[in-house]
């Protein structure tokens, strides 16, 4: 069969723009994305393709086969929003208070129904593909819910790729590493506890205020005096909540923040750190101190065969000078991580523009590049053909 050209050319462009759209202006949060599951089922029905619902409450799975080869890979897109009021004015803006597409699920559903739809009419491949449309991958872990659900049970892949639009990156390019991409999660509570008393006879009591207070300056030291220099990690405090008066100093202050690694070794010498502080902060200033970790999202790691041969994938589409493989890793975290401690895999960075006026990800301001949806179907199209090629 002959090559397909890098670039599709896509018949069904205007009307996949318009899909696209249209889910930006119905943006549906985590395990709720009745509308757009509907609507990705009812396009994978009438393109031809098995389709089963129901994984992950809202997951859709679609499956296509070609040719007699028992190989089998899968292809993902998240599908959900995010509780972000749209500050947009575009006719396509969100129509539902609150809610938004500010990360781009709207064009990685697109551009894999795009994907779904030129293979189907187009099965120059040789295997079983499984377009893998997930709920809830903005912090309540849908990938690891599908997973549970009998995902790779049911739907047994060789591996696992997935897309993601990347502002700062200019469209036409792509970032494929092999190693950690994006960063493993946990968040932290502590709670201070001290001795209330009134705010003009300090003495009679025990400031949990002033203890809190030390422990958010030594925290900042667990990164820069317990790590290796070259390793990496982040330790933040997001929130302190203390008191509800301006004459009480209060019995109990709560500290919530977050912790980013690439290593469970990392993740492991920070939160003894952590535990550390919190004993002898509590000890000099007569308090207790406990805290819990809430370990959430895993580092997000490309297996190095599966990132080679992507790379070798972006290169025929983009051109080699335009495929990014030695990027700085991102702390943001990515639920395909999942994924990816199950099966070899992939997951890449496709260029979505300068991010200039706020384009940036989960910015009130944000809005998918539609320019990206012929480059993502192209990518995904060649990687199917590549992956699964006809003898």
């Amino acid at each position: 069969m002959p090559a397909t050209p890098p670039l599709l050319e896509l018949p069904f462009l205007a009307e996949l723009t318009a899909q696209r759209r249209d889910i930006h202006a119905h943006p549906e949060l985590a395990f709720d994305e009745y509308r757009t599951a509907d609507m990705v089922a009812r396009e994978l029905e009438r393109y031809g393709l098995e389709v089963h619902r129901g994984i992950a409450r809202t997951g859709v799975v679609g499956v296509l086969r070609a040719g007699d080869s028992s190989k089998m890979i899968g292809l993902r897109a998240d599908m959900d929003a995010l509780p972000l009021a749209e500050m947009n004015e575009f006719p396509h803006h969100s129509k539902h208070q609150g809610k938004m597409h500010a990360c781009g699920h709207d064009g990685h559903t697109a551009i894999l129904l795009g994907a779904a739809r030129y293979l189907a009419t187009h099965r120059d491949f040789d295997g079983t593909v499984v377009f893998i449309f997930q709920p809830a991958e903005e912090s309540e872990g849908g990938a690891a819910v599908m997973i549970e659900d009998g995902l790779f049970d049911r739907f047994p892949v060789d591996a696992v790729f997935g897309l993601h639009n990347w502002p700062g990156i200019p469209v036409g390019e792509m970032m494929v590493m092999a190693g950690p991409v994006m960063a493993g999660t946990c968040a932290f509570e502590i709670i201070v506890r001290g001795h209330g008393c009134h705010a003009a006879m300090p003495h009679q009591g025990v400031d949990s205020i002033v203890a809190g207070s030390q422990l958010v300056q030594a925290l900042q030291t667990v990164v820069s005096r317990t790590l290796h220099p070259c390793e990496s990690a982040v330790v933040s405090v997001t929130q302190f909540h203390a008191g509800e008066a301006w004459n009480i100093i209060p019995e109990e202050v709560v500290l919530r923040g977050t912790i980013r690694s690439f290593k469970p070794e990392v993740q492991e010498n920070v939160e003894r750190a952590i535990e550390r502080l919190c004993s002898g902060i509590a000890a000099a200033n007569g308090a207790q101190i406990s805290v819990r970790f809430d370990h959430r999202y895993p580092p997000t790691v490309n297996s190095v065969a599966e990132a080679s041969f992507c790379q070798g994938v972006a290169a025929s589409i983009f051109g080699e000078e335009q495929v990014l493989t030695d990027v700085l890793p991102s702390m943001g975290a990515e639920d395909f991580a999942y994924m990816l401690r199950e099966k070899p895999g992939c997951y890449v960075w496709l260029g979505n523009g300068p991010g200039t006026g706020g384009c940036t990800l989960h910015n009130p301001h944000y809005d998918f590049n539609d320019e990206l949806l012929t480059l993502g179907v192209s990518y995904w199209v060649k990687l199917v053909e590549q992956a699964l090629p006809r003898v």
